[in-house]
């Protein structure tokens, strides 16, 4: 996944000789682990909104990065870092009334469920913590996961991040079972099917005298491709694994902070109440800050027995920053903006779809779409998805791909995006299969 529509060295002589020394002196500092995005990569210097900008002034739409939920360098996010950063940035083993400010409003969130929220930097981290919390609560240490899921970094959640590749070996107590499809199947039938899968595996891990942990899913499948409906589907799976004596682990480093437009987390939309959820990403708006949120219960005898610290986890400056973010989401409407652009660019891409048969099923919520690309027989094609990804940068507006065959076009701009820039990245799009 890592290396979907990554630049390759080869390509080095395409290059400007400025971009060429960049590349070069990345090379040389950073090492091989590291990729960069598109044939042409970009220089960025500047970001605002939806947009960012390169080096000689160009504007680019930003339809990729989730990351600054509420858009680039957003005036009161930075204001709040910067005030923070001016009078103090000290760790959690201190009373600290901001830390506590934002934990509250966060966990207002979630009124379904009483829980404690402990922080993190990252959404891997997160991930990681969450595992331990299961394995510590269930005694069990198998985890199901989908066949081309992503969840982080760590070398534990590494294992249960299948689409990092087959060099990372998956963990022997895991069990993979594939997204929940539903296109040949009645759409009704998409939670049974997803769950005999899940019962199947615990069925599996029995047999091997394993003990389930965990059913650990990004609640809109996102590296599997994006499969968000219907509404409902996951409880019937998250059931069996409890049944079995594990735990529904939501990740929402991506579903989540209103992303999905009809609700504030990805896992709501399926009338469920999880008993850890993960969160990263968009939570501090490019600020590493993430954390875990789990039911009360659960921790007690991980708290009382391990404890728990993090040097940088939830400090007085990450939390004004994710204040800051809960209050730019409310103030400016951006889940509902989320519900009413996202229902835009998806009838624009189904008008599309069915103008040119490169493109096949749209899928999606809110700001978080799919949409597949197709060869001429109907079946999976990567290069046609990279060749449009690479086009749509020449054109000014950046997405990324998905999926096991990496032919998904993953959209997933900032919370703002305007109606009017959701048009401009279609008419890009248009333009572009219209020339392929």
């Amino acid at each position: 996944m890592l290396k979907v529509n990554a630049f390759e060295s080869e390509q080095i002589a395409t290059l400007d000789a400025a971009r060429q020394r960049l590349v070069e002196r990345r090379q040389r500092l950073l090492g091989p682990a590291y990729q960069l995005f598109y044939d042409q990569p970009l220089h960025l210097v500047r970001g605002r909104g939806a947009e960012v900008f390169d080096s000689v002034g160009r504007a680019y739409l930003d339809l990729y990065n989730n990351v600054p939920s509420v858009g680039h360098c957003h005036p009161h996010v930075v204001a709040a870092m910067a005030s923070q950063a001016g009078e103090l940035n000290i760790h959690t083993r201190y009373l600290h009334e901001g830390i506590l400010d934002y934990a509250e409003r966060l966990l207002a969130t979630l009124p379904e469920m009483p829980a404690h929220v402990m922080f993190t930097c990252t959404g891997s981290e997160a991930n990681d913590l969450a595992l331990r919390i299961a394995r510590d609560h269930s005694g069990g240490t198998g985890v199901i996961v989908t066949r081309y899921a992503y969840h982080g970094i760590t070398m534990a959640i590494a294992e249960l991040s299948p689409s990092m590749g087959e060099y990372v070996p998956v963990a022997g107590d895991a069990r993979l079972v594939d997204a929940p499809l539903h296109r040949p199947q009645r759409p009704e039938q998409v939670g049974a099917q997803f769950a005999a899968q899940v019962r199947a595996a615990l069925a599996d891990m029995r047999r091997h005298g394993i003990r389930p942990a965990a059913l650990l899913v990004d609640t809109l499948f996102t590296s599997d491709g994006v499969f968000a409906d219907p509404p409902g589907f996951l409880a019937e799976a998250a059931a069996a694994v409890r049944e079995a004596g594990g735990l529904f682990i939501a990740d929402e480093v991506q579903p989540g902070f209103g992303r999905t437009g009809s609700h504030f987390w990805g896992f709501q939309r399926h009338g469920l109440v999880p008993d850890l959820v993960t969160l990263g990403k968009p939570m501090g708006n490019g600020h590493p800050l993430a954390g875990v949120i789990c039911q009360p219960h659960l921790v007690e005898r991980f708290g009382q027995c391990a404890a728990y610290f993090n040097t940088f986890g939830g400090n007085p400056v990450a939390a004004a920053v994710g204040l800051a973010v809960l209050e730019v989401i409310e103030a400016e409407g951006l889940q509902a903006n989320a519900a009413r652009v996202g229902a835009l660019l998806q009838a624009g891409l189904g008008s599309l779809a069915a103008r040119y048969p490169q493109l096949g099923e749209v899928r999606g919520a809110g700001l978080f779409i799919g949409v597949d690309v197709l060869d001429d027989e109907g079946r999976a094609d990567t290069r046609g998805a990279r060749r449009l990804v690479n086009a749509l940068r020449d054109e000014g507006v950046l997405i990324g791909a998905s999926g096991p065959a990496s032919n998904v076009l993953k959209i997933r701009p900032p919370l703002c995006l305007s109606a009017a820039q959701g048009e401009r990245f279609l008419e890009a799009l248009d333009a572009v299969l219209a020339r392929s």
